[in-house]
């Protein structure tokens, strides 16, 4: 076998010291207002952001991307692959320990990465190439696969919904379509089952027998150092509640800010406004099943007709709060491409659409009133469409109804809807098998119910290729190819913000919101 990862010397456990003269007996507490109220602590049935940044804070991943999108150990030690490239062998590092004492084994790693394999698209791709995978001793498995698999180490990685974290065999084995009922992880951090309240209140504790790797933290790879004894997740019924609350000192981080909230913290005393590491990518999605947007010139039309400059000045205003980027993998990014790419053009579209034969349908599109990720994306579509001759209906609902209505593949006068929209990280679409836009299983898919042979092929293709330039090329022709029959439309990227008290060291560059490596003074 061929030896690919060989570790550094296991790092040993740093002694607590926080910043600032504090006593032995007084805990340090990090509170942040978080942007969304856990309820939902099982990673594998709920895709909500919030429920996985508590995941990460618990869990611990194989592998996890850097900043250049590299896969790099976490769990791991070492690790080999065959030269025909079917035997895959893992040895886990020194030190893993569960919350409740028991060492983490390769066969709580195998139940875990079963359950994964069931639930999630990315997994399931793995699974369904995988002959066998078991345990080989306490502390190395190895995955047997019918054909070679290109992203192995990459999707062992992947950052966002559904993420490979590893529990306890006896909690992995529960059926992945049923919810865990004890949160035991390995992480940095414990979960404090007793203290929490559902939508209002969590805790964490810091896993006194966690050793971090000795690698510097980069991005979600390397160190995870927990500098605080305890921290408190708190939540606030608005923004401007957790605002004043920051100012006052009695929270020490928010984790979300727009735009415009970020603005106000600017200059405030004692408040530090900080960047975060990963985008926002609002995008259009439409139904391809129901008029008129199940006819391929309607939605060219609908694709020239939008301008992602004007939905980015009109929803963040500031270029420096923004990208206007059309690829559809994220710009600056290992796989950003512009082959496809459809410049705005209204006059293109109006032809577009009486080559489609569009006969004044109605056009529904749905409105989000109460989440600020969706504000303003309905009006302006419905706008531009009917700039371009189409006849629109804009119902306005909240989000739970959005989300039922959504599903729903009925025609739009039955209570179906023709327009929706999405709003992801930028890390949920940097790959073409986790891209759940690009979905193609049509009406047992992701909403909107796109369908494509050649599309589906070329995923394929892309999960097999074992090269970073094959993976670039065929990235590139995915791409053209949604762009062609419209998959969906992405809006812009737009950044997030987080503010903490001047109390706190600078916070991590992470896509996902973590709570390690961060200092406190009391």
């Amino acid at each position: 076998m061929k030896l690919f990862y060989k570790p550094l010397i296991a790092a040993t456990v740093l002694a607590f010291s926080p910043a600032g003269a504090v006593s032995a007996q007084e805990p340090v507490t990090l509170k942040v207002a978080t942007h969304a109220s856990l309820r939902l602590l099982d990673p594998m049935t709920s895709t909500a952001d919030i429920t996985r940044d508590h995941s990460y804070a618990v869990y611990e991943t194989l592998f996890s991307l850097d900043s250049k999108y590299e896969p790099k150990p976490q769990m791991v030690g070492d690790y080999s692959v065959s030269e025909d490239q079917l035997e895959w062998v893992f040895n886990l590092r020194d030190g893993l320990i569960f919350h409740d004492g028991a060492p983490v084994t390769a066969e709580d790693v195998v139940a875990s990465l079963k359950r994964w394999f069931n639930r999630d698209i990315t997994g399931g791709r793995i699974g369904a190439v995988t002959e066998s995978i078991e345990a080989i001793d306490e502390k190395s498995f190895k995955i047997q696969l019918s054909e070679p698999y290109g992203l192995m180490l990459d999707s062992l990685a992947k950052r966002n919904s559904h993420v490979p974290f590893i529990m306890p065999k006896r909690i992995a084995e529960t059926p992945s379509d049923q919810s865990i009922s004890e949160v035991i992880g390995s992480g940095p951090l414990r979960f404090v089952a007793e203290e929490f309240q559902p939508g209002v209140r969590v805790v964490y504790e810091k896993h006194q027998d966690y050793t971090p790797r000795p690698e510097p933290m980069d991005a979600l790879s390397g160190g995870r150092e927990v500098k605080v004894d305890r921290v408190e997740w708190i939540s606030f019924p608005d923004a401007q509640t957790a605002i004043n609350a920051l100012q006052k000192g009695e929270i020490d981080i928010i984790e979300r800010l727009n735009h415009d909230m970020a603005g106000l913290l600017q200059d405030k005393k004692s408040v530090v406004v900080h960047r975060s590491g990963d985008m926002q990518s609002p995008a259009i999605r439409l139904n391809w099943l129901q008029p008129p947007f199940d006819n391929i010139e309607n939605r060219r039309a609908a694709l020239h007709a939008i301008n992602q400059q004007d939905f980015m000045d009109a929803l963040i205003g500031d270029p420096d709060g923004y990208k206007v980027c059309q690829s559809l993998f994220g710009c600056d990014t290992p796989l950003a491409s512009d082959l496809g790419v459809v410049e705005p053009d209204l006059e293109k579209a109006k032809e577009l659409l009486k080559q489609g034969g569009y006969n004044g349908e109605s056009t529904v599109v749905l409105n989000i009133t109460d989440n600020p990720t969706f504000q303003g994306l309905a009006p302006m579509t419905a706008q531009v469409l009917r700039s371009i001759g189409m006849k629109v209906d804009m119902p306005s609902m909240d989000f739970a109804t959005y989300f039922s209505r959504r599903k729903l593949k009925t025609p739009s006068s039955e209570g179906g809807w023709s327009v929706a929209f999405g709003g992801w990280s930028l890390m949920d679409l940097t790959s073409p098998i986790a891209n759940i836009n690009l979905d193609t299983r049509g009406e047992i898919g992701y909403d909107g119910w796109s369908q494509d042979d050649l599309m589906g092929k070329l995923k394929d293709d892309f999960a097999r290729a074992t090269t970073r330039d094959e993976q670039k090329s065929i990235a590139a022709k995915i791409q053209e190819r949604a762009y062609e029959l419209v998959f969906y439309i992405p809006l812009g990227n737009y950044y997030n913000y987080s503010a903490h008290h001047e109390s706190v060291g600078r916070l991590p560059q992470t896509p996902v919101s973590v709570y390690w490596n961060i200092e406190k003074n009391n």
